[in-house]
């Protein structure tokens, strides 16, 4: 571990600045909606001197969220959301080459991670860009404080969103946040293109397994799960669903994918992904069940997905197979095979989300910030969705950016849309 001497931050190493800027570059050259949105900031400064605490997977394509808004005139300080979701280069060249505070070590225990966290808060935010609301729930929690100077926050993921509105309902929210990961831009390509890829290839680069006439079976049929089957189905694996929804159920068997309780699944699968959001997802009845030589794997926010104490109450040892594979050796002689000890697997064995689906991402990330500040008067302390006209306006900067065009209505259409007299 090295912390900066001159600059602010905790960082595993400085001397991996110059790979991570390189990566940060590259991830650059593919988010063409956050260079647009970056440029307008640098000219506006729509952010200046608002002081913004981020708690994201610390990656090349959030250092350019990150440069974005102190390019915006916002004074950044950021941390990790996961402890092994860190690319440490990354880290080090935020630190060394923007200047940009960073807190993130990949690996880092329990206590580094929220001693990371009392960083950001340490900051004084007032505005919280969030990813699992671990640093809105500990601010609130732990340093009520400060929750006065606070304008607003955002959140990235389903599991924030969804811990952020059991906050509302108890009313311990003591501010405005848009819930980013709602907006359709974001979660019908980052959750179902960016994790269904990113997810088969943290599980391939860590088992080197052929998925092709494997069970692989997707607990949860959300936007994650959708695209985790997708994507398995597309490398010839024989995929299985489990839900507890039933229309979601229905739709993965529309799909063309098989339905069943994770009690039966268990018995069949090969490999297994969670994404659900829940706890306990695979548990003590379920590792029971499983053949030898079953992989399991997480996609989720959080580790909880896999209940790891009972998997370890059932073993009889432990020992590292491959870089991020945990054999674990049950009493009656099966093995089980637990990936990047449970968390998430995209991001623990591979890089997370490809740059160009972070872009419409982090490109809502930036634009609700901006939002938030001109607006927060408004609102109260209530989960708010990502308004329309921001989510279409980066939809129409990504179809550009990309070279497509659309058609447009004409005067006539917009009339007939518009009126009710035209019948039969």
């Amino acid at each position: 571990m090295e912390t900066a001497a001159k600059l602010k931050g905790d960082v595993k190493d400085l001397a991996l600045a110059e790979q991570g800027k390189r990566r940060i570059d590259w991830a650059n050259q593919h988010m063409p909606v956050l260079q647009l949105i970056r440029k307008r900031f640098i000219k506006e400064q729509p952010l200046k001197g608002v002081r913004m605490s981020a708690c994201l997977h610390v990656t090349s394509e959030t250092a350019n969220l990150a440069i974005t808004l102190r390019d915006g005139g916002a004074d950044v300080v950021l941390c990790a959301s996961n402890p092994l979701s860190t690319q440490d280069d990354v880290a080090a060249s935020l630190v060394k080459d923007y200047n940009i505070p960073t807190y993130a070590i990949k690996g880092e225990d329990n206590a580094t991670y929220y001693a990371h966290i009392a960083a950001a808060i340490e900051h004084k935010p007032q505005i919280t860009m969030d990813d699992g609301a671990d640093l809105v729930t500990t601010l609130v929690t732990k340093h009520p404080d400060l929750v006065k100077g606070i304008i607003g926050g955002t959140e990235e993921t389903t599991t924030g969103v969804i811990r952020l509105r059991a906050m509302a309902k108890d009313g311990t929210l003591k501010y405005p946040v848009i819930a980013v990961n709602d907006a359709l831009t974001k979660h019908f390509f980052d959750n179902r293109y960016g994790t269904g890829q990113s997810t088969l290839d943290g599980v391939i680069r860590a088992t080197n397994l052929l998925l092709a006439g494997l069970k692989l079976v997707v607990a949860g049929y959300g936007w994650c799960g959708r695209g985790v089957a997708m994507r398995a189905k597309g490398l010839g694996a024989d995929v299985i669903v489990t839900e507890i929804n039933p229309t979601k159920a229905i739709e993965a068997v529309m799909d063309g994918f098989r339905v069943m309780p994770m009690n039966e699944a268990a018995k069949i699968g090969d490999v297994f992904v969670t994404v659900t959001g829940n706890k306990s997802v695979l548990a003590h009845e379920h590792f029971e069940k499983m053949k030898d030589g079953a992989v399991i794997s997480n996609s989720g926010h959080f580790n909880v997905e896999i209940d790891i104490p009972a998997l370890e109450k059932l073993s009889s040892g432990k020992k590292a197979a491959r870089p991020f594979v945990d054999e674990y050796s049950l009493k009656d002689g099966r093995k089980i095979y637990l990936l990047g000890d449970g968390r998430l697997i995209n991001l623990a064995a591979a890089e997370g989300h490809p740059a160009s689906v972070m872009d419409m991402s982090f490109a809502n990330q930036a634009l609700s910030s901006e939002y938030m500040v001109k607006h927060s008067k408004d609102l109260q302390n209530q989960v708010y969705a990502v308004p329309e006209h921001l989510d279409q306006q980066i939809a129409k900067l990504k179809l550009e950016s990309m070279g497509v065009q659309i058609d447009k209505l004409t005067p006539e259409q917009e009339h007939y849309l518009a009126s009710w007299n035209e019948g039969t």
